[in-house]
């Protein structure tokens, strides 16, 4: 058994410290361990980076920027007491002493001095990349993806035919959008192999992609010089099941509203897959069947949804693209990053409001957009291929949800308070006066916060307040299912079909797991509330379930919402829409001891319901900060909703605490 040297002692007692306190895990203090055994010798720091490395990545960060934790430790470790960082004012020094008294010449020093760090290629377990400290797995991921799209960035063609100038103005003669950025998107994605479209909710980014792959396969048509021409093999897919099915079905409606030859319609992609079941993940491995040794048959790549995808994934679908492939990423820039470590579509689209576009960009787009932009010289050749749409179709400046939205993704407290108390003059926010809870509304309490989300839950679709509907609760579902149970064993297909769409219409989300504003308090509540006279145990019939674990041969992705319901014999079933309810009707009825790993789903985290949306949303905030808690968890839980938003607050000022944190 190796003996710790007094130094490495040291070390480990301050980690000791820090573990005590919540600052470090288990898993963290063992991989300072694992670097102490391959070299027992090496500098305290060494040990210390690997730590906080380690924390990096359980806190969602691909590496540990040294620069940044000797500038703003707190900050960039997310630790509790962040105030006292910034204000210089360390609460107990020794147990802070060993990161603080490293300089970035210290740090650098010692692991330039190690064996267990290289600056490139090389079997290390770390990597050093100028001021970036890489776990090596995760610094070859960051090298896949960055050559993955670099080699995609150089035009490959410097005009475009003329018979595409005629389909092009067709289809964008009608927008309203000075400059329009649908138009740009589509004019840069047919230069080059990569291109990336991001917006907010109802910018168009959908109705933008139909458009650009019917110019694509008009564009191919025109290019094509064999006798045998052969069409586009274009392939559609997004990061979880219910990303895919969404997808499927707004493609779906906006290719009946293209403005183009039924031929291409036929060639548009209709039906998305997940990005697992795309590259053919195998079971219990990191694996996939599709790689650089057997890439992809493709010609085109769409993902939406891309600010889901994490680096691994990410560096996994550009392993497995053919070199001559075009990869196309759809998604909002500022909701959460993936759960897994890597913000890859935030990194990606960094300066993208700015539409910093050079000269030779700013050419091509006046020439074929014919929108002349401002040249600047500070963008990035991915800049070059990046749109940002602003033209927010589905709200307007009368719509509280898009203006609240705009004020959380801005980091404007005062204006976010100010429209959510304005609800005379935004509608859609908090539709159901609760004159206990807006008595408080500037120190709202967990008691108060409370019995509106029990008012809203318990709303059905009867319920009216001054003379209007109100926006419907969780009663609404449970009243189908108690009251519409049809007696003809025919109609339950039907009947199954309108609790899920009425499921649908209403969601809890919340930023937190545990605790009583966590998706464990909650769903229990909401489950005593909803379901009083439930039978006891874990099934029971209206119980809603999440799929929390990919089953392949079940067809059920992570993400996948169901509802428990007895079939017509009786017997518990949970069923699931199947390729998209709303277009076929096809439901599946399965038993709960066939199913994955599940979770009741009153209330889900903010993270799961990523690429879903629901007509009200109702977010409950919990009674304390969390490094999870941020801007960009708040703007993803409130664009979530397409008709209503409610926000609860169960202890004053928390809102505001989140908007001011960012992961950015």
């Amino acid at each position: 058994m190796m003996i710790l040297s007094e130094q490495s002692l040291s070390v480990f007692d301050g980690m000791n410290r820090w573990l005590e306190r919540g600052w470090l895990s288990q898993l963290n203090r063992a991989f300072a361990r694992f670097l102490f055994d391959q070299d027992a010798h090496a500098d305290g720091a060494v040990f210390w980076a690997g730590a906080l490395l380690s924390r990096q990545l359980d806190r969602g960060e691909v590496y540990l920027d040294l620069q940044k934790l000797c500038s703003n430790p707190g900050l960039t470790l997310g630790l509790p007491n962040e105030a006292a960082w910034q204000a210089g004012q360390l609460v107990s020094p020794d147990n802070w002493q060993p990161v603080v008294d490293y300089r970035l010449t210290d740090w650098q020093t010692a692991l330039g001095n190690s064996v267990l760090v290289t600056s490139g290629a090389g079997n290390t377990p770390m990597v050093l990349d100028g001021c970036r400290l890489y776990l090596r797995r995760y610094w070859h991921y960051q090298q896949t993806v960055n050559n993955g799209i670099q080699q995609r960035l150089a035009p490959i063609r410097d005009s475009l035919p003329i018979g595409l100038l005629q389909p092009l103005q067709t289809l964008f003669d009608s927008s309203p959008e000075q400059p329009d950025w649908q138009k740009i998107a589509c004019v840069l994605a047919l230069r080059c192999r990569f291109s990336i479209i991001t917006g907010g909710p109802g910018t168009g980014k959908t109705t933008t992609l139909t458009k650009l792959l019917a110019l694509l396969i008009t564009l191919h048509d025109l290019e094509q010089v064999s006798d045998n021409p052969r069409k586009l093999t274009i392939l559609l897919a997004a990061p979880t099941g219910k990303a895919a099915a969404r997808v499927s079905e707004s493609i779906g409606k906006a290719v009946e509203q293209l403005a183009v030859a039924d031929a291409i319609k036929q060639d548009l992609p209709k039906k998305a897959s997940t990005l697992h079941r795309l590259l053919g993940s195998r079971h219990g491995t990191r694996q996939f069947a599709y790689h650089r040794n057997n890439p992809l048959v493709a010609d085109m790549v769409i993902v939406d949804e891309a600010s889901m995808i994490d680096l691994e994934m990410m560096a996994c679908l550009l392993d497995a693209l053919p070199p001559t492939a075009h990869l196309i990423l759809l998604g909002d820039k500022d909701q959460l990053a993936s759960v897994e470590a890597g913000a890859v579509m935030g990194d990606l689209c960094h300066g993208a409001e700015h539409s910093a576009y050079n000269k030779a960009t700013v050419q091509w787009l006046k020439h074929y957009a014919g929108d002349k932009l401002p040249t600047s010289s500070t963008g990035s050749a991915i800049n070059q291929q990046t749109t940002m749409l602003r033209y927010s179709h589905r709200f307007n400046e009368h719509s509280g949800i898009g203006q609240l939205a705009k004020a959380v993704n801005n980091g404007d407290v005062a204006l976010a308070r100010s429209i959510l108390n304005d609800t005379a003059r935004y509608a859609d926010l908090l539709p159901l006066p609760a004159p206990a809870y807006l008595k408080h509304r500037s120190n709202p309490q967990s008691e108060s916060a409370n019995k509106l989300l029990k008012t809203l839950v318990l709303v059905n679709g009867d319920d009216v307040h001054d003379g209007k509907p109100i926006a419907r609760g969780y009663a609404f579902y449970r009243d189908i299912i108690q009251r519409q149970r049809p007696t003809d064993s025919s109609q339950y297909q039907v009947w199954a079909k309108q609790v899920l769409q009425a499921f649908d219409t209403f969601q809890v989300l919340c930023a937190l797991r545990q605790g009583p504003w966590g998706v464990a308090g909650l769903n229990q509540r909401i489950a005593d509330w909803l379901l009083p006279q439930r039978k006891p145990g874990l099934w029971y019939e209206g119980r809603p379930v999440m799929v929390t674990r990919n089953d392949y041969n079940l067809g059920l992705m992570n993400g996948d919402i169901g509802i428990t319901l007895q079939d017509a014999s009786g017997k518990l079933k949970v069923v699931f829409p199947q390729d998209n309810p709303l277009a076929d009707g096809s439901l599946r009825w399965l038993s709960p001891m066939r199913l994955p790993e599940v979770a009741t789903a009153f209330a889900i985290t903010v993270h799961k319901s990523q690429g879903s949306e629901f007509n009200h949303v109702l977010l409950a905030l919990p009674e304390h900060t969390s490094p999870v808690l941020t801007r960009e968890l708040v703007y993803t839980g409130i664009t979530r909703a397409k008709e209503n938003f409610t926000l609860l607050e169960s202890k004053a000022g928390v809102l505001g605490q989140a908007i001011l944190s960012t992961c950015k």
